[in-house]
């Protein structure tokens, strides 16, 4: 810009550290303001100390510059600042009179930056009661083996044949009519089971055909109606107690004929195809039930040291853990879903497994278990959990599951058949088939260079989870930018517990104004707890990691999503759970001669040794993108570049106009999280697939196991909203990576507050080379929740912002948990303050939590716990207490 004292959107301590480097008292420089998005402001430097004023739009068109005890208006057509008559600032900070580039004119913009849109604000979400789940009917009077057949076909026959009746059949011939009621009622749960095999035909739906169309062409007329009659018995749409009677036809003339042959042509073609889809939708439209079957797991059991086989059957519907000493043998004995209590994972053997049962009286018993991999432990537990989950008396879940799926299509489009992304098979940590029966309960599908429309996107999405699910999920959300989309698609039970969704898109392409690279983004609240997604595509080439750094820095900045009243934060400290994933592009960073040697290497599966030059964890670990998110162990091949139509050979060259380019084969396309402290969340899997090559890039998969809190409603009365529970913060203290010397508080925020609270300011004081400690001694008020039952508070968290009193301008977010170990008790708090996807200081001190008093139920996400395996030798120790997201991480892997 030819204003280059201006210098746009860079960050506050980016501004520090160029007045910094400049080094004479009165330079300055003028940026956008952090907090106000048509705001400016001013930044001067004195005494090696930048002093922060802001600039607002006031009235007759002037700016107006907050220093106290002085008001300056600036007058943009003058293009320079006024006070009287005199032509500098004069800044009065603690009884100093400091020029700032005095004798000059200060221009400024003549207009403000656009505003950032801003969704809804929140209304209070606490106190409200979701709507409860409905509840399921028991089958256990049917055999294990024949209960999902068996409960749709009596109800498909029975439903068809109803229909039927319904329809006009007085031009169907008596033997066509006989025909289709014997197929109605006896051959077409033939039909049904071989759909069940995955087979396409539909042999006795075929013969019935042939048998009705026998003699077409000379009895046409007496043909059409029975066909017709049939098409409506499968034509979802019709309402069973509505009468339709077929059209005459006329004379026999040949435009008649003609007519009826094109008729006949077009029914023959959509029967079969109307009868395939509703037996796999079934005749109750888009909710069939979808039913888990019984699996049988073979393991090791320890008794008194010496190991032997047994058989433990997960029967979800019946909610029952059946233990078998044979495969094929009558049961020894079982336990219900309410007397499984805990599953300890060991860390150190990660096929073993101990579970802790209550038996008679109450006691409690230990049962050691070795699984033939990882895979079949967790596939073991994830299927225990969808069995706590389904006969828990609680009327919310606590836990669901969550797939992430992100594919650079290559503007190709998909193939007929990709159902393998959403049942994480391919390569790296994936599920084992036994979670294939688990649907998850909610689905994210980022795709970059999507050359399909959102409807016929959709459309084979849903169908493809149809396919494997037997459910048809309902859509959330969809947005899309230029050819970078995300949909979100859930459980129909869970629609009514979704609220508050919100979707926004960040363009960071040629001069940040093109649609091409950037991100979308979907938050909603699921019942009390917060999502955030991003899919993001980044800038291409592997020389420009800076650039994607920035893309990633411009995205933090003003994707705009979830809750307003959480203005000060970026999209970081918004949400319960932000997922970013999408094609970042971060690339292996070889030079071109290491081509075959890098191949050679994904040949041998050595990817630890080619992950050491991954630009993203690299970058990562430097602190320079995406600090404090995680992401699982790579263990699967770089999903780029590709030759289309293989996954056999990477094409890493590119003949260009300018060149020959290199694209060294990376892993392009990423799945990380940031959750709030002391939240469950373990990643399932993580992984590629290996059959699905119509583009350059691999789909790429990730699930995730995510704790998740009720709206909540006291269930004994009403003293837990009508007495006052208190938050107290005490010696506290924040360390800031800061050249300012200004004084400083703290905000509080929180969805258990009324509204944001203010500290008095701290006190400051001198730290290490470049830092501030500012201590909170006396300046912190007590905070008031709004319910201060247990069971409700220790759930939540509280979000503080350090700010400067100069311009109110953020010096540093951080969260703190809520869920300590005992009421009335001080509790240790450490948390990393950022601003901006920076590291800007530390937040240290004590937090005293006083609740009413009352019991605080047990909640399904403790029912998975962690065992810390010791050094060799000696006795693993069990922890009971939930642990920081990185314990649960490790003890995953």
């Amino acid at each position: 810009m030819d204003q280059c004292w201006y210098h746009g959107n860079i960050t506050r301590s980016r501004a520090e550290d160029l007045l910094s480097k400049v080094g004479k008292d009165g330079s300055f420089l003028v940026r956008a303001s952090e907090s106000i998005a048509s705001a400016y402001a001013l930044c001067v430097l004195y005494q090696n100390c930048v002093y922060t004023y802001r600039i607002l739009p006031g009235k007759e068109n002037k700016l107006i510059v907050q220093v106290s005890p002085v008001v300056y208006y600036l007058c943009p057509q003058r293009g320079g600042l006024a006070a009287g008559t005199v032509g500098l600032c004069r800044a009065w900070v603690e009884g100093h009179e400091v020029d700032c580039h005095a004798g000059m004119t200060v221009p400024f913009p003549s207009s403000s930056p656009d505003l950032v849109p801003t969704p809804p604000i929140l209304p209070p979400r606490n106190i409200v009661m979701a709507l409860p789940s409905s509840d399921t009917k028991e089958v256990s009077s049917l055999p294990e083996h024949s209960r999902v057949a068996d409960v749709t076909k009596l109800s498909l026959s029975e439903t068809l044949l109803q229909r039927l009746q319904y329809q006009d059949t007085s031009s169907v011939s008596d033997e066509h009519l006989k025909l289709i009621q014997d197929y109605l009622r006896v051959h077409i749960i033939s039909d049904f089971e071989t759909v069940q095999t995955g087979s396409s035909n539909l042999p006795q739906l075929k013969k019935l055909l042939t048998v009705l169309c026998k003699g077409l062409f000379s009895e046409a007329s007496r043909t059409l109606p029975s066909l017709e009659s049939i098409q409506k018995v499968f034509e979802q749409q019709l309402h069973p107690g509505v009468h339709q009677r077929s059209q005459m036809l006329g004379e026999a003339s040949p435009v008649n004929i003609v007519l009826k042959l094109s008729q006949l042509i077009a029914l023959l073609s959509s029967i079969e195809e109307k009868v395939k889809t509703l037996l796999i939708e079934g005749p109750d439209s888009t909710h069939r039930r979808s039913l888990i079957p019984p699996v049988t797991f073979e393991v090791k059991a320890d008794s008194l040291g010496i190991f032997s086989k047994i058989q433990l059957k997960v029967d979800v519907e019946m909610g029952k853990l059946i233990i078998k000493r044979s495969k094929d043998g009558p049961e020894d004995k079982f336990y219900t879903h309410n007397k499984i209590l805990q599953l300890i994972k060991s860390q150190k053997f990660p096929n073993k497994l101990v579970i802790v049962l209550e038996t008679e009286k109450e006691k409690t018993q230990r049962k050691e278990y070795v699984f033939s991999d990882s895979k079949k432990r967790e596939g073991f537990c994830q299927l225990l959990q969808q069995m706590k989950n389904k006969h828990s008396e609680q009327p919310e879940p606590d836990m669901i599951t969550i797939f992430i799926g992100t594919w650079n299509m290559g503007a190709a489009p998909p193939p007929k058949k990709i159902t393998s992304w959403f049942l994480s098979k391919g390569q790296g940590k994936t599920r084992d088939d036994t979670a294939d029966y688990i649907p998850h309960d909610i689905y994210v599908i980022g795709t970059q260079e999507d050359p399909q429309g959102e409807k016929e996107w959709l459309e084979t999405l849903r169908q493809s989870l149809q396919e494997i699910t037997s459910i048809s999920f309902k859509v959330i959300a969809i947005h899309t930018l230029w050819n970078i989309r995300i949909v979100v698609l859930a459980k129909p039970e869970h629609e009514n517990r979704i609220s508050h969704i919100c979707t926004d898109n960040v363009k960071t392409g040629i001069a940040n104004t093109l649609g091409n690279k950037g991100a979308v983004g979907v938050s909603f609240m699921f019942n009390g707890t917060s999502f955030g997604f991003v899919n993001s595509h980044l800038t291409s080439g592997s020389e420009k990691k800076h650039r994607r750094n920035q893309n990633y820095m411009n995205i933090l900045r003003f994707l705009t999503l979830g809750d307003k009243k959480l203005s000060p934060f970026n999209i970081t400290h918004r949400f319960t759970h932000l997922f970013w994933l999408g094609d970042l592009n971060y690339r292996v960073e070889q030079p071109p001669t290491e081509a075959e040697n890098i191949i050679q290497k994904i040949r041998q599966q050595q990817y630890p040794e080619l992950l050491a030059f991954d630009q993203l964890l690299l970058e990562r670990k430097d602190q320079k993108v995406f600090l404090q998110f995680e992401e699982e162990e790579i263990t699967f091949a770089p999903t780029y570049r590709f030759e289309r139509g293989t996954r056999e050979k990477y094409a890493y060259t590119k003949q260009k106009a300018t060149g020959m380019k290199y694209n060294l084969p990376s892993w392009c396309d990423r799945v990380l999280w940031k959750s709030y402290p002391m939240v469950h969340v373990v990643c399932q899997s993580y992984g590629c697939t290996t059959d699905i090559m119509t583009s350059d890039h691999s789909p790429v998969f990730a699930t995730f196991e995510v704790g998740v809190t009720s709206q909540f409603v006291s269930k004994n009365d009403s003293k837990y909203t009508d007495s006052q529970g208190e938050i107290e913060f005490l010696h506290c203290y924040a360390t800031l990576k800061t050249k300012s010397q200004t004084k400083f508080y703290i905000e509080f925020h929180s969805s258990c507050l009324e509204s944001f609270v203010k500290s008095q300011e701290g006190e400051n004081e001198d730290g290490n080379e470049g830092e501030l400690v500012v201590k909170f001694v006396n300046a912190l008020p007590k905070l008031t929740p709004i319910i201060s039952d247990p069971e409700y508070l220790l759930d939540q968290h509280i979000l503080i912002s350090i700010k400067s009193s100069d311009s109110d301008e953020s010096y540093g977010e951080g969260c703190i948990a809520l869920r300590i170990e005992a009421t009335e008790s001080l509790a240790p708090i450490h948390t990393v303050l950022t601003h901006h996807g920076e590291k800007t200081g530390i937040f240290q001190g004590e937090i005293k939590l006083q609740t009413s008093q009352g019991k605080q139920r047990e909640k399904l996400y403790d029912f998975v716990k962690i065992e810390r395996d010791e050094i060799a030798g000696q006795k693993t120790k069990n922890i009971s207490n939930l642990e920081p997201n990185k314990d649960w991480d490790q003890a995953n892997r």
